[in-house]
């Protein structure tokens, strides 16, 4: 079994090192200066206890891959990504080649299951981070993190043990479970705190918030009748790097790094989408939504306003 790591960045890049570490045949899909820092140096992977950089084959695009058969490719870009990546996934690889979906949110699995009839969800508890190319950090040791796996929309078979049998082999706690997408939509309510760590910055400050737009995501699920499991955080303690904590989430790393693009409206937005589906308000994601696309788009930094500000805002006493 060969692993196509389809975006090599914070969460696909430590996959991929973690598994070539362990022996594992894995290939790299990167961009940009990322790609070109990878196929230089190898990929720089640091993490509380070692710093390796290890030789990893990558390429910049899929029709650079020769695909074999028994290829696993692993979806690790941002939801609003994964879209023109399957696209160009489409035109070169077997149409029966197993997809998997190591992300945020739950739009992934149904957009490659349009494409490919064998679709794999990944629960992904992995607390990570790429600031420069080249360089991926993991802040859990010796267990990397967590990638239970399921086949899409349900399901256990053999593929699905095999991948969580390989995780478990390159250090993470790993199960095959038939319901992953309850796991999945469990992930999703941890993760609309992603973008309160845009808007308000991490830490503590934005805790109340965060809470209240998880509770409008209980309630849609409720009001959908979709049942969430887990999401009630890491499975093992988080260490810093160097003496370095982890700054902030995925989202906050978008912003950190101007990628231009955020998640939001697959994390947040999934919840806002529900609310109006089955006539539950969720005027906190909706927020949270708007603002981390606009901070997006122009290039700020996180930390946009106070609690006190963000509220009054969605009061309407100040511009949204």
């Amino acid at each position: 079994m060969r692993f196509v790591v389809y975006g090599a960045g914070a969460v696909g890049g430590v996959i991929g090192a973690r598994l070539f570490q362990h022996g594992h045949d894995v290939t790299l899909i990167a961009r940009g200066a990322h790609h070109e820092a990878v196929r230089d140096g190898g990929l720089r992977l640091d993490t509380p206890d070692e710093s390796v950089t290890l030789p990893i084959p990558v390429a910049d695009r899929p029709a650079k891959v020769t695909f074999r058969p028994g290829d696993v490719v692993l979806l690790a870009m941002k939801t609003q990504d994964t879209l023109p990546a399957l696209t160009e996934l489409a035109a070169v690889a077997p149409p029966d080649i197993v997809v998997a979906s190591a992300q945020n949110g739950v739009e992934n699995e149904r957009l490659a299951l349009r494409r490919f009839p064998r679709v794999y969800g990944v629960c992904v508890l992995l607390p990570s981070a790429f600031l420069e190319p080249g360089v991926v950090q993991a802040y859990q040791a010796p267990r990397t993190g967590g990638l239970d796996v399921g086949r899409y929309p349900d399901g256990v078979d053999g593929t699905a043990e095999s991948l969580a049998a390989a995780f478990a082999d390159a250090t993470f706690a790993a199960e095959a479970r038939p319901d992953v997408m309850r796991y999945k939509y469990g992930k999703l309510l941890m993760n609309l705190g992603n973008a309160v760590e845009v808007v308000i910055g991490p830490g503590e400050r934005g805790a109340d918030i965060a809470r209240l737009a998880r509770e409008e995501g209980e309630a849609c699920l409720r009001a959908a009748g979709i049942d969430a499991l887990g999401g009630g955080g890491m499975p093992f303690q988080v260490r810093p790097i160097r003496g370095r904590a982890r700054g902030g989430g995925s989202s906050y790393q978008s912003l950190r790094r101007g990628t231009g693009t955020i998640e939001a409206d697959y994390l947040n937005g999934e919840i806002v989408l529900l609310g109006r589906e089955h006539g539950v308000p969720t005027p906190v994601n909706d927020l949270l939504r708007r603002l981390a696309n606009r901070m997006a788009h122009e290039g700020l930094q996180p930390g946009l306003m106070t609690p006190e500000e963000f509220m009054a805002a969605l009061d309407g006493s100040a511009p949204g």
